[in-house]
């Protein structure tokens, strides 16, 4: 009998002693181990990293970290280290913690008005784990360009905006890749065949289009400017476009910063090949990501008889269009007189 009730104490004990080990064990794995107020925050780990890396880039989210080296461990995530951007969210707790730190999660990556390669490239640089430097690299790679029928100057066209989702880890090359993909995508048969029409390449589209996108913020104009300066160009006209001179004057001074909302006659007979008063046809590559209401206004141009046109002072915005000059200069004439009377002297 006195053995019998040493057996049972013994075994109570035991079992107390599990029950209170297992539920010290549950707590470690089970609880809240984050430290930081906000909702949500995302973590980024570099291509190559290891579990010491990991460790130093959660220390400042996570509370216990023996706690959450104890489910790690046992779940083999330190052999087992993904680069990529990761969400961790407050009160997680450690099973959620590691199974976030396995779940890459990509960037919603939206571009659109940048003005030249390299913007672009800095823009995409701020939002992936791969630097301006070996954005730019990729994108004027000699055999690249080569394959894909474009040169240093117009494999911005190369870019249609939009918003996509990207890995943060992805490499240069990679996002390159996606890039030319997705431009085939948008240039589809029927849109090749658009061009066409108009005499253009989608290269030229694109940069007729950068154009257009310069010279008006109206979508609704857009069309009517692109049939302008369609008829210039069959009319083997110079496209005149004050948007290329102020193009040129910032690569002349290497100063895309500046505003420039003036052009003055020495501005027009400047050398360089964006300078269309002085040269016929296209400059030689954008002058800026076209967007996709700009691209569809060149691919669909209004049928018109302008071949004039100049800012409206009637209608902020917009422009006064006109099928001969002596119309035009009546035009331009109003309009000069209205900047002046601003007193915008550039």
């Amino acid at each position: 009998m006195k053995l019998k009730k040493i057996i049972t104490l013994t075994a109570v004990a035991v079992i107390s002693v599990l029950l209170i080990y297992g539920f010290i064990l549950i707590s470690r794995i089970f609880s809240s181990n984050t430290k930081f107020e906000e909702k949500e925050v995302y973590v980024h780990v570099p291509t190559g990293a290891n579990y010491a890396d990991v460790k130093k880039i959660l220390a400042p989210y996570i509370k216990n970290f023996d706690n959450f080296e104890l489910v790690a461990s046992k779940r083999s995530y330190p052999e087992n280290v993904k680069s990529g951007r990761f969400l961790l969210k407050k009160d997680m707790n450690n099973i959620d913690l590691v199974r976030a730190m396995r779940s890459n999660v990509p960037v919603k990556l939206a571009f659109n008005n940048q003005e030249r390669l390299e913007n672009f490239a800095g823009r995409v640089g701020s939002e992936i784990e791969a630097d301006s430097t070996s954005l730019l690299k990729a994108f004027r790679d000699p055999e690249f360009l080569s394959q894909n029928g474009f040169n240093e100057e117009n494999v911005f066209a190369m870019f249609i905006p939009n918003t996509y989702e990207v890995y943060w880890n992805t490499s240069a090359e990679k996002f390159r890749d996606k890039m030319i993909k997705e431009y085939h995508n948008f240039w589809t048969p029927e849109r090749i065949e658009q061009a066409k029409k108009q005499g253009l390449t989608p290269v030229q589209v694109s940069i007729l289009a950068s154009i257009v996108h310069k010279e008006s913020v109206k979508k609704d104009e857009r069309p009517r400017i692109a049939g302008v300066y369609l008829n210039r160009l069959r009319l083997d006209m110079p496209l005149q476009a004050d948007p290329t001179v102020i193009y040129a004057l910032k690569l002349r001074d290497n100063n895309f910063d500046q505003v420039i909302k003036r052009v003055f006659y020495n501005d027009l007979v400047m050398k360089s090949p964006y300078n269309t008063y002085i040269n016929i046809g296209l400059p030689p590559g954008p002058i800026a990501m076209a967007d996709i209401t700009a691209l569809e206004a060149v691919l669909n141009p209004e049928k018109n008889d302008y071949i004039y046109f100049c800012a409206s002072v009637d209608r902020f915005g917009y422009h006064e269009f006109a099928s001969n000059y002596a119309d035009h200069t009546k035009n331009a004439k109003r309009y000069s007189d209205w900047i002046a009377s601003q007193g915008v002297t550039r």
